[in-house]
C-alpha cells in the first residue's frame, strides 16, 4: 500500500491499484496533488500495465472533468484506468416523492374525463358529468358540480377543493362521497374535501393548516 497526503490515498488490491480521491476539497487542487503524486512515484509505476479504479466518494463529475482525471493518468503509460466512480447518493427513507402540479385553464365538460398523475390544479369549472382522476389533490378554482377522484393510487390524505362545492360524486382514494344534497352550502368561502378516521369529511380551506402542516410555507405580516 502507498500512502500520500490525506486528500489521495492509494490502495493495493488483486485487481490493481485503487485511488481514493477526497471528496471535499477543491477539484483544481485535487488535480495538482494527483499529478504531483503520480511524478513522485513515477519509478514505482513503471513496468507492467497496471489496472486503475479511481473512487470520488460523494463528489459528483461530468464527463469533462473525468477527462481530465485521465489524461494526468495518460502520462504513465502503463496506468490503465478501468473505472472512475461515485458514491450513490443517500436516499432519505422517511422522504415523501412530491408530486408535480399540473395546471389546466378551462372547463371540464359534460362527458369529458381529465387524468394526470399528481396534483391538479383547474382554474375553471367542472360541469355535470364531467370528471377529474388525479394520484393527488384537486383544486378547482371554479365551480364544481362534476365527479372528482383524488388520490386515485390509495393516498388517503389526498384532498379535493373548490371554490364552489356542488360535485355529483367525490371520491378519495377507495372511499366515496356522501350524497350530493349533503354537500349544499351557502358559505362564500373556498371548501375541500378530506378523509378524517376514513370517512369523507369537508371543511373550508383557510383550515388545511390545522391538517397539513407542510402547507404552510409562509406566514402573512
Amino acid at each position: 500500500m502507498v500512502t500520500g497526503k490525506t486528500i489521495i490515498t492509494i490502495k493495493g488490491v488483486k485487481e490493481g491499484l485503487v485511488f481514493l480521491l477526497d471528496d471535499q476539497c477543491d477539484f483544481v487542487e485535487l488535480l495538482d496533488e494527483l499529478s504531483a503524486k503520480l511524478d513522485k512515484h513515477v519509478q514505482q509505476f513503471n513496468g507492467p500495465i497496471v489496472h486503475i479504479f479511481i473512487k470520488l466518494g460523494a463528489r459528483q463529475l461530468n464527463e469533462e472533468d473525468k477527462e481530465r482525471i485521465k489524461s494526468i493518468f495518460r502520462k504513465q503509460g502503463n496506468l490503465l484506468i478501468q473505472s472512475i466512480e461515485s458514491d450513490s447518493p443517500e436516499v432519505d427513507p422517511d422522504a415523501k416523492e412530491v408530486p408535480q402540479l399540473h395546471t389546466m385553464i378551462g372547463m371540464v365538460r359534460s362527458g369529458q374525463t381529465v387524468e394526470y398523475d399528481g396534483h391538479m390544479l383547474l382554474i375553471g369549472d367542472v360541469n355535470p358529468g364531467g370528471t377529474i382522476r388525479c394520484s393527488g389533490d384537486v383544486y378547482v378554482l371554479g365551480a364544481l358540480r362534476g365527479s372528482v377522484h383524488a388520490g386515485t393510487q390509495g393516498n388517503e390524505e389526498a384532498i379535493i377543493a373548490a371554490s364552489l362545492m356542488r360535485p355529483t360524486q367525490l371520491r378519495i382514494a377507495d372511499v366515496i362521497s356522501r350524497p350530493p344534497d349533503e354537500w349544499t352550502s351557502a358559505e362564500p368561502w373556498m371548501e375541500y374535501a378530506f378523509l378524517r378516521e376514513g370517512k369523507m369529511a369537508i371543511d373550508k380551506l383557510t383550515s388545511l393548516g390545522r391538517q397539513r402542516k407542510e402547507v404552510m410555507l409562509f406566514k402573512g405580516v
